[in-house]
């Protein structure tokens, strides 16, 4: 009796998981199963014919200086958007941090970008950086006399959907940053003070060391963010252009698969991406964790 009521015990936590185990299995581990083995075939379009070619769709790819030129445009876009973002956001969260009357309206408007759709995020920038009737060149030309080509140059493109991009995240990181600063005792803050240190002494020696839990955590999530969530805001604003300005390497994936109809070739390239944001994700978590302090 006592071995049937271990046995019991011992099978409940695979039954509790057994739920989550299935949806990740049908949405996430098969579809990467059939994405690594659809990247070792030439498909032709609409899949009426597929020829097993090995390598040769990953061998096609690094040779290619599109998507070279992608990569490195993609490392680039990645980079600028996580530390710029995450300064910025580090930023308004000292400031919504402030004990002022109605500053909790401020943190939630702070909070909206976040809640809206990449899609959305894209279509009010397509808007808001209108050459004609765009209000960011009309204060520009307001206050400088300058009309900036925001979505018809390839370098203002590039930087348009990099601002996008922090201003879509924004939100997720002050919320955040936000939780992270209210978890600092005041006693430490006053005892800096005594000793006669200022504002940006404060900030630097004592705020931005304790918050490295959740910039390290931060950090993660922004590289997720950033290569996936992007597609929406590239895919309304740009498309890829001018001139694969702006074509980084989840919109190529885009372009390859539903517009070229080259399934095996999109199908490397997830598998490239992911393998990418595992590496990064795990020196990461090999070096990055160093400069970690707990409270």
């Amino acid at each position: 009796m006592k071995e049937q009521d271990y046995d019991s015990h011992f099978s409940v936590p695979y039954l509790l998981i057994l739920p989550s185990m299935i949806i990740l299995t049908l949405f996430l581990y098969w579809p990467t199963i059939q994405s690594v083995i659809l990247s070792l075939y030439r498909t032709a379009p609409f899949g009426s014919r597929r020829i097993y070619s090995g390598f040769d769709n990953y061998i096609n790819l690094f040779t290619d200086p599109v998507y070279r030129a992608s990569l490195v445009r993609s490392a680039v876009f990645v980079l600028i958007t996580i530390f710029g973002g995450l300064a910025v956001s580090l930023v308004l969260s000292v400031l919504v941090n402030q004990k002022l009357k109605g500053i909790k309206i401020y943190r939630t408007i702070f909070f909206i970008p976040y809640a809206i759709s990449p899609t959305v995020a894209g279509s009010l920038w397509v808007f808001l950086l209108n050459p004609v009737a765009g209000h960011i060149n009309y204060f520009l030309d307001l206050l400088f006399n300058v009309q900036v080509p925001w979505l018809t140059n390839g370098f203002f493109a590039f930087i348009a959907i990099i601002i996008a991009t922090i201003w879509k995240n924004m939100g997720f990181n002050i919320i955040f940053f936000l939780a992270g600063l209210q978890s600092i005792p005041d006693s430490v803050y006053e005892s800096a003070r005594i000793d006669g240190a200022n504002a940006f002494q404060i900030f630097r020696k004592i705020t931005v060391p304790l918050l490295s839990p959740t910039t390290f955590y931060l950090i993660i999530m922004n590289i997720i963010f950033t290569i996936f969530q992007s597609f929406g805001i590239v895919d309304i604003m740009t498309q890829g252009g001018p001139a694969d300005a702006t074509n980084i390497v989840i919109y190529k994936l885009y372009r390859d698969m539903f517009v070229n109809f080259r399934p095996g070739l999109a199908a490397a390239q997830s598998v490239i991406l992911l393998i990418l944001v595992l590496i990064v994700t795990f020196f990461h978590f090999k070096y990055g964790s160093r400069g970690v302090h707990y409270q």
